[in-house]
């Protein structure tokens, strides 16, 4: 060997130790931006660093983070489910009819309608694993499926009390006061209790997903299903218990959403979807893991709270809300992807 190319010994670690400013850059890309929204933000309007503003933006993003958690296990698994959005509606229109129409209290309300977010997640994965159709096409189905199905019990029209059903008849129920103690209630009178049920799954998912032996077999099963087979694990129960768990969470964000607003409203959750893929998308991002991971989709989802809440706050025209945020979330994308390509 010669002078030129001998090492030197430990050199070669010392150099995969030492993390790069662009990878510093690359994997904090999402924080970057974050505390550089909240800095000018801050700057514009005083208001927005108050402790209730902030905890406002929270409860705003605390159920697109927990239906994102679900999207992000299926994501996990090469799936992808885009019945979400509408099995929360749904959820929040069952809600408000098990209580008004059949005069259920809440003790009932919420597991019934956590049972009709499971069966939806079955019957996806019914779908997809049994009948072998593409996930996409799959949920999309669904999707259609239950955004027709939650309108026909009332013709269309959203659930409250007082109600004039099709047939004539008059509603005599109400939503139970414990009901919407769930997304009107607040720890010490500041924390709301959305925000709490949000830190709850993320944690208790974070774990499953990344220390847990199920949550390597649902990442080895997106990333290689053939070998995940052949190592013995049951691909069958490992799609099903990821879309089931979406149809849950999905439905207990609904849940937060009825008992926020008390009443079945018909167009709750028309947005649920778009913005809870954009946060589990985000995801990929966040410490430049590339993968879907529960932690990235929570700060994705208050990433992009923070951005409709400044631009809010800013009297930003509504039009160009959806502009400005696609532009922000190009950036920290381009940041997380490209800077690490041109530096490879």
């Amino acid at each position: 060997m010669s002078e030129g190319t001998a090492e030197v010994p430990g050199q070669g670690k010392a150099a995969e130790s030492t993390i790069s400013p662009w990878e510093i850059v690359r994997r904090g890309a999402v924080f970057f931006l974050l505390l550089a929204l909240v800095v000018i933000f801050s700057f514009a309007q005083p208001a927005f660093i108050n402790v209730n503003n902030l905890m406002s933006i929270l409860q705003a993003v605390s159920v697109v983070a927990i239906i994102g958690a679900g999207v992000t296990v299926t994501l996990a698994i090469g799936g992808f489910d885009l019945s979400v959005g509408a099995v929360a509606a749904s959820s929040v229109m069952a809600a408000s009819y098990a209580m008004i129409v059949w005069n259920l209290n809440a003790y009932l309300t919420v597991p019934l309608v956590l049972a009709f977010g499971a069966i939806v997640g079955l019957a996806n994965a019914l779908l997809i694993v049994r009948l072998k159709v593409p996930d996409l096409l799959a949920t999309l189905a669904t999707m259609f499926l239950l955004t027709g199905l939650q309108l026909i019990p009332t013709a269309g029209r959203s659930i409250s009390v007082g109600l004039i059903l099709p047939d004539g008849t008059t509603t005599t129920g109400k939503v139970d006061p414990a009901f919407l103690t769930i997304g009107r209630s607040s720890l010490f009178g500041t924390v709301p209790f959305p925000v709490i049920l949000m830190l709850v799954v993320a944690l208790v998912l974070y774990v499953l997903t990344e220390r847990t032996r199920l949550g390597r077999l649902l990442y080895a099963t997106g990333g290689n299903e053939a070998a995940t087979r052949l190592a013995g694990a049951n691909i069958a129960r490992l799609k099903t218990f990821a879309y089931v768990l979406s149809g849950v969470l999905a439905s207990l964000g609904g849940i937060i959403v009825a008992a926020r607003v008390g009443r079945g409203d018909v167009s709750s959750g028309a947005s649920l979807l778009m913005d809870s893929v954009a946060a589990s998308l985000i995801g990929y991002a966040v410490l430049g893991l590339r993968r879907p991971n529960v932690l990235g989709t929570t700060i994705g989802a208050v990433f992009v709270g923070v951005l409709l809440n400044g631009l809010t706050m800013l009297n930003a025209p509504y039009y160009t809300q959806d502009f400005i945020k696609g532009a922000v979330l190009v950036g920290a994308l381009a940041l997380t992807y490209g800077i690490s390509r041109g530096k490879a």
